[in-house]
């Protein structure tokens, strides 16, 4: 019996969580800097604190360049951190390779955004799921249960009849098919966590939906904790149970993912909603193109995250910034249209509310 098996009744579960995770990235020193004898970093991931559970989706939204990939491979452990912990099942987790690594590995897997460069061009799917499967002490046996194993993978992901996808080249299937490879691979692992990037910008938007139903009927089936990372907020909408938006780094606002995306508090979160295809703008309607003033839009371009901007990140671009935003940080604040929902905005500090 597998530990997804046995994890019915623990639904809910916290299993991987970050605590203040931030992870700097070091700048290569110029002339300049040596002469200043100064060291510049990347500040890519700020205080990222997130708890991924037994059973739900948790989705990660954010524009190009947030942070949100950086997050998966500090989760996954492919990058080290700089600061802050990450507990699995309450545990501090700290590996740098070796048997540690593996076994980390197996219980928190990741996949990738792009499923061909993922997948050795030189190898058979056969191989690459086997190699999971022996990897993780899976694969059985005898050549017989190691088959069985294959068989069950390929079917587990709509693959089907196995034979028919086992011995053939990542080349020789389309990028939805090569994704639910990737997947298979992840499972063959048979993990308690999966930090999914992007999992679906690479494919046609046609099997989008079908790669998005597969993730959600794993998550039900076997009692996954899912990483969802995105920066289409309307899929976060449709997918996940939990939506966090991240902007330069930061968590700006998080929520069960109805109301973070139907009722919006922080204006970055707005501002990503909005960016949205509107049916009735593309039509041209005069009244949706009325209700958009230019005060409604934020202008700018995200901030270097090498100087990044004091205060709130955000409020460069901000369309509500007042004074203090440039100065102070704001925390997270209880937004209190729904249990949960908070908001890094000075907008709902107590003193703000009301005026």
């Amino acid at each position: 019996m597998t530990l997804s098996d046995t994890s019915a009744a623990r639904t809910g579960e916290a299993v991987l969580a970050a605590e203040g995770l931030t992870k700097h990235f070091p700048v290569r020193r110029g002339l300049a800097d040596l002469l200043a004898r100064r060291s510049r970093v990347v500040h890519a991931v700020d205080d990222v604190t997130l708890t991924l559970r037994r059973g739900r989706v948790t989705a990660l939204v954010g524009e190009s360049g947030s942070g949100k990939s950086t997050v998966a491979r500090l989760l996954s452990q492919l990058y080290s951190r700089t600061s802050g912990d990450i507990r699995l099942h309450g545990r501090i987790s700290t590996v740098r390779g070796g048997r540690a690594f593996r076994a980390y590995a197996r219980r928190v897997q990741m996949i990738f955004q792009d499923p061909f460069a993922s997948l050795n061009p030189v190898h058979t799917i056969r191989y690459h799921l086997t190699r999971a499967l022996r990897i993780h002490g899976n694969g059985g046996r005898s050549r017989a249960e190691l088959e069985q194993a294959l068989h069950a993978l390929l079917t587990r992901v709509s693959l089907t009849p196995p034979e028919r996808y086992l011995d053939k080249f990542p080349h020789e299937l389309s990028g939805g098919q090569r994704q639910r490879v990737a997947i298979a691979r992840a499972l063959g692992a048979d993990p308690e966590v999966l930090l999914a990037d992007e999992p679906v910008s690479m494919l046609d938007v046609s099997i989008r939906l079908g790669v998005l139903n597969l993730l959600r009927d794993l998550k039900e089936r076997l009692h996954l904790a899912i990483l969802y990372i995105t920066h289409d907020i309307a899929s976060a909408r449709y997918f996940a149970d939990e939506t966090l938006v991240m902007y330069a780094g930061r968590m700006v606002e998080g929520g069960d993912s109805e109301t973070v995306t139907q009722r919006p508090a922080h204006p970055y979160t707005r501002l990503l909603i909005e960016s949205a295809p509107d049916p009735d703008t593309i039509q041209g309607s005069a009244q949706a193109a009325a209700e958009h003033t230019p005060e409604d839009r934020a202008g700018g371009e995200p901030p270097s995250l090498i100087a990044p901007p004091t205060g709130c990140r955000f409020h460069p671009r901000c369309p509500a910034v007042m004074p203090r935003c440039s100065v102070e940080l704001p925390p997270r604040l209880t937004v209190g249209d729904a249990d949960g929902h908070w908001a890094a905005c000075w907008l709902y500090a107590p003193d703000e509310v009301g005026k």
